[in-house]
């Protein structure tokens, strides 16, 4: 199945040589291009797609403030000609940064990039529904659903469930990768939280069971993609 995506691109050369790349692909499907960031938003609040060619600096907005009051977050591919926008990009966890002009070929790895990162959460559908930890000298089923949330302690990390905490030695990096990503996401860099835990988010907390988490700008816009929000 095709990518659905939007190019949100102020000068018209740009967007149609991207149009051109999505169509050469067969495998993106441009619904529409807004030369600016109110028109874009409209849109995309009342349509979901999969994909943003997202261009920073437009006309009023940049990108990255169509990024903050967008309600949902598909993946993102940045497009402009100023290098110095990457760390900004890391920040909002974007898929990728193509520097114009790029060519057709840097196009199509963008494009793979977006597929490795699709078939990474197939993947995670397959994990188990628990884990074992080592604590206090033993291995200690912990059932995902019962798991709030894991805190980073240095060399350690805290299991947090319900009714009691455990501590072994590992790190949020090593967990992040061995963990079910359908159940868990990392919000922070001291972080992974259940996502099915979440009470409430206030800005730029999230709350579980009276607990107060931070979320990390570089994790904010993977966080608002798995709610779901209504």
């Amino acid at each position: 199945m095709n990518l659905k995506c939007v190019i949100v691109e102020d000068l018209q050369v740009a967007a149609d040589y991207l149009t051109r790349c999505c169509e050469k692909s067969g495998q993106v499907d441009v619904q529409a291009h807004f030369p600016n960031v109110q028109d874009a938003l409209v849109y995309l609040n009342q349509h979901s797609v999969d994909l943003l060619f997202l261009d920073v600096e437009m006309p009023g907005a940049t990108g990255f403030d169509l990024l903050d009051q967008l309600a949902y977050f598909p993946k993102v591919v940045l497009t402009t000609s100023k290098p110095e926008y990457a760390y900004d990009a890391f920040e909002y966890n974007v898929t990728d940064f193509l520097k114009k002009p790029f060519t057709y070929q840097r196009f199509l790895e963008s494009l793979q990039k977006l597929t490795s990162a699709t078939t990474e959460n197939n993947i995670a559908s397959t994990a188990t529904d628990h884990i074992f930890i080592k604590s206090d000298g033993k291995l200690v089923r912990l059932n995902n659903d019962d798991i709030l949330y894991i805190e980073s302690m240095g060399d350690y990390v805290k299991f947090v469930t319900g009714d009691k905490k455990y501590v072994t030695h590992n790190t949020i990096k090593n967990l992040e990768e061995k963990v079910n990503k359908q159940c868990f996401i990392k919000v922070h860099r001291s972080y992974i939280i259940n996502i099915d835990k979440i009470d409430d988010i206030r800005e730029n907390d999230l709350f579980i069971k009276g607990n107060e988490i931070p979320i990390s700008k570089a994790h904010r816009g993977e966080v608002m993609k798995r709610l779901n929000i209504i």
